[in-house]
Formats: C-alpha cells, structure tokens, sequence
C-alpha cells in the first residue's frame, strides 16, 4: 500500500483553514454586493438585464469591480486547492502500485 497522507501541524491546518475560509467569505460578500446591495434605482436585486442601459456609469464600474472581485477570489481559492488538496492525492494515486 502507498504511505499515508501526512499530517499537518495544527498551526499549519488552522491557518490552511483560514485561508480556505477567507476566499469563501470573500465569494459570498463580493456575490451579495453584486447581486443585492449595488442595484439601479427601483430595480431588484439579481441580473440587470435591461436595467444596464439606464443605470448610471459609476454604479455599473462599481458592480463590475466586485465582480472581478469574485472572479479573483474563486481563481485563487481554485488555485489554492489545486496546489493543496488536488494536487498531492493525485500523485499520491498514481505513485501508489497496482
């Protein structure tokens, strides 16, 4: 059988954790401000749609930054887990013998 996965030191998976943490904190806040706080006047909240058209330059330019926001913070959570997680079980796997 192939060797165990090792274990971290409980600093080093408390702060792994945290890291983990902070990218889904930073989805689910830059998500609400897109979706529910920064919205046109007498709009919903949710997509634009038609509303893009009328809805004034500096609250669009703000909308899109926290969705570029989003978008970075799921590349790094993405590229985080890779480097981490995915990444070691896979050599683990195929290191292991038939």
């Amino acid at each position: 059988m192939g060797a165990a996965p090792r274990r971290l030191h409980p600093v080093l998976l408390l702060v792994h954790w945290a890291l983990i943490l902070n990218f889904v904190a930073e989805m689910a806040y830059a998500g609400y401000m897109v979706f529910a706080v920064i919205v046109p006047e007498g709009g919903g909240s949710g997509p634009l749609f038609a509303q893009a058209r009328t809805m004034p330059f500096e609250l669009m330019v703000t909308r899109r930054l926290y969705a570029i926001e989003f978008w970075i913070a799921t590349a790094g959570l993405a590229i985080y887990l890779g480097l981490t997680e995915i990444g070691p079980r896979r050599r683990r796997m195929l290191s292991e013998p038939k």
